[in-house]
C-alpha cells in the first residue's frame, strides 16, 4: 500500500463573509510501503472568490499573487491530482487534521462536480494519531510535532502545501509503528460545530452536578432553545447522538461547581464562548 500525505492551503480570512473559503494550493507526497517518497504533486488553484489574495494569506502561505493569477481553476487541478493518484492505485490518504478532506469535498460540490470519489476514499488523521501517541489533549502544529520528535521544524510564517506535506511525511515515518490504523475513516458531513457540542457537554456536567440525571429533552428545552439553531433535523439528530454518547460514558467526576464560562456556554446565562477547543471531562 502507498500512503498519500496530503496538505491543502485555502484562502481563509479574518473577516466574516458568506462567500466560501476555497482551495488555493494542493500538495502531496506519495510514500511506498517502505515509507520512502516516490512521487510528489504540487499545484496552485485560482479561486472563484477572493482571487486577489489579502496580505494575511500572502504572509501566512507565502503564495505569490502572480502564481494565483496564472493558476488553473479547481476543476482542472483536481482532475490533474486524481490522475496523479491513479485510478486503480491501492493507497491511504494521510492528513494533519480533518480540514484538508473537508476543503476538497466542499470545493468539489461548489463546482458541481461528483463528490462520490472523495466520499469513498479512506484517510488517516495523523494529528489525532499523534495526540493519542503523546497522550495529550490539545492540538499541535506540524512544526511542534517535528520539534518534539527531534526532527527540526523551525517555525516560520510561510506555509506551502508541498513543504507541509513533506514535513507531515517525516512525522508519519517517525511514529508509524505507534499508529492505530483501525481508526482509518472516510469523510462524513458534520452539521453541528465544536462550540455547539461543547455546550451540550458542559450542560451535562452542570446538570449532573445538581444531582439530576440529564435528559435530551431537558438539554433542548433549557439549554439549546433560543441559543442554537435547531431547524435542521440532521443537526438535531447529530447533537442528540453526541448527547447519548456522552451519557454512555457513565458516571464522571463532577467538580463542586461549574465555572462561569461553563455556565455561559451551557446557555444558563451570558453569551456563548466562541472557542473551538473542547475540554475533556
Amino acid at each position: 500500500m502507498d500512503y498519500i500525505i496530503l496538505d491543502i492551503e485555502f484562502n481563509g480570512r479574518k473577516f466574516a463573509s458568506d462567500l466560501p473559503m476555497e482551495v488555493i494550493e494542493i500538495g502531496a507526497v506519495r510514500l511506498n510501503a517502505a515509507l520512502q517518497p516516490i512521487s510528489e504533486f504540487s499545484a496552485l488553484v485560482k479561486p472563484v472568490y477572493f482571487a486577489k489574495l489579502n496580505e494575511f494569506i500572502k504572509k501566512k502561505t507565502g503564495i505569490p499573487q502572480e502564481g494565483i493569477d496564472e493558476a488553473e481553476g479547481f476543476p482542472a487541478v483536481i482532475s490533474d491530482f486524481m490522475n496523479w493518484l491513479g485510478a486503480n492505485e491501492n493507497f491511504l490518504f494521510v492528513t494533519w487534521g480533518g480540514e484538508d478532506m473537508k476543503r476538497i469535498v466542499f470545493d468539489t460540490r461548489m463546482h458541481n462536480l461528483d463528490d462520490a470519489y472523495w466520499l469513498a476514499v479512506n484517510y488517516f488523521d495523523l494529528l489525532k494519531g499523534y495526540i493519542r501517541y503523546k497522550d495529550v489533549t490539545n492540538d499541535v502544529s506540524v512544526e511542534t510535532a517535528l520539534n518534539e520528535l527531534g526532527l527540526g521544524g523551525e517555525e516560520n510564517n510561510a506555509h506551502r502545501a508541498l513543504e507541509d506535506a513533506r514535513m507531515t511525511a517525516d512525522i508519519f515515518r517517525a511514529v508509524f509503528e505507534h499508529m492505530d490504523f483501525e481508526r482509518i475513516q472516510q469523510f462524513k458531513d458534520v452539521y453541528s460545530n465544536a462550540k455547539e457540542r461543547k455546550i451540550v457537554k458542559n450542560a451535562i456536567r452542570i446538570i449532573a452536578s445538581q444531582k439530576v440525571t440529564p435528559t435530551w429533552a431537558m438539554i433542548v428545552e433549557h439549554v439549546l432553545s433560543g441559543k442554537v439553531t435547531l431547524e435542521d433535523p440532521r443537526k438535531v439528530a447529530e447533537l442528540e447522538a453526541y448527547f447519548d454518547a456522552e451519557m454512555a460514558k457513565g458516571p464522571r467526576k463532577i467538580r463542586s461547581s461549574p465555572t462561569k464560562s461553563e455556565v455561559s456556554e451551557s446557555g444558563e446565562s451570558g453569551s456563548n464562548s466562541s472557542g473551538e477547543t473542547t475540554t475533556e471531562v
